[in-house]
């Protein structure tokens, strides 16, 4: 319970994607190992989708169907996972429904009773949102778990970084993450999700290729302090123009496109243990959605993903 309580101030809250609705019959669509998504897990998939991204509802009805049900097999993939982990899926409520009203208060979320009725409203089961973000959570736990302590962080140096006189600046950063076959090459794809942007908008490319957590808040990362940021993304931020997109990055486990949304001066803390301790969090969180992204790759290798 320890770890629980850990995990979920350090990991930065996430949870699934959804979206438009059509009807189908309901079938059996993807078999994930033992697991079965059908096509009414797909309507649902795609109404949650709309309520959290607003933007979902531009794409055709081909890319609605496949992103929603690719968000499914994912999180089947997470599930299995976790059973090799815990013996029941859950996390107590006074943990999970703080987390649930904080998220879902930019829709006038308050209390848990706000957020059923904001489920109530849009055709979904509340019991079923809040296993989906159970699993996430739990998800990060693991992660947490297995790799905390490769994480890496020069304390000293962001020390020294934050009290530069020429390090004011932060940057309202949206993020991309995205790897590429072994028969594909990185301009190649690159230039795809380019074209994607233009043609369906950042936030929907975003949902097609990023494989990262952060696709679910339409790759968003909000105001980024420009000490948070390594030398080597730090150096393609500074001479990115704002609305423009960075080249790619290469990280572990893939590859990163930014987007600098807007720049600002960054408002210098008097307290410079606090403002230390939030770019160890940023980093930390930066570091283990790496590590996530990496581990989902390995474990999705023993998984069978039968599509009927």
């Amino acid at each position: 319970m320890k770890l629980i309580k850990i995990t979920l101030i350090i990991f930065y809250f996430t949870i699934s994607i959804s979206s438009k609705s059509f009807c189908l019959d309901n079938k059996i669509l993807v078999k994930v190992n033992n697991e079965i998504i059908t096509s009414i897990d797909v309507l649902n998939e795609i109404k949650y989708i709309s309520l959290i991204n607003q933007d979902f509802k531009n794409f055709d009805k081909f890319k609605i169907f496949e992103i929603s049900k690719n968000s499914l097999i994912k999180e089947k993939i997470k599930k299995n996972e976790l059973y090799k982990n815990f013996k029941r899926i859950e996390i107590k409520d006074e943990y999970l429904e703080p987390l649930i009203v904080n998220y879902f208060q930019r829709f006038g979320v308050n209390t848990i009773d706000d957020f059923e009725k904001l489920m109530n409203l849009n055709n979904l089961q509340a019991h079923i949102i809040k296993k989906k973000i159970t699993i996430e959570l739990m998800w990060n736990q693991i992660i947490f778990k297995k790799f905390s302590n490769n994480v890496k962080i020069n304390k000293e140096l962001i020390k020294k970084q934050l009290l530069k006189n020429d390090k004011k600046n932060e940057y309202l950063l949206s993020e991309i993450v995205f790897d590429i076959s072994d028969k594909e090459k990185i301009n190649n794809k690159f230039n795809m999700i380019k074209e994607s942007i233009i043609n369906d908008g950042f936030s929907n490319t975003v949902l097609q290729y990023s494989i990262s957590d952060s696709a679910k808040n339409n790759g968003k990362l909000g105001w980024i302090k420009e000490t948070s940021l390594s030398s080597k993304i730090q150096e393609q931020v500074i001479k990115t123009k704002i609305g423009n997109l960075t080249k790619p990055i290469q990280i572990p486990g893939g590859f990163l496109i930014l987007k600098v949304e807007n720049k600002r001066d960054m408002e210098i803390s008097l307290d410079v243990d606090k403002e230390i301790n939030l770019i160890v969090k940023k980093k930390t969180n930066e570091q283990l959605d790496q590590f996530s992204n990496i581990y989902f790759k390995k474990v999705m290798k023993d998984i069978k993903i039968n599509e009927l």
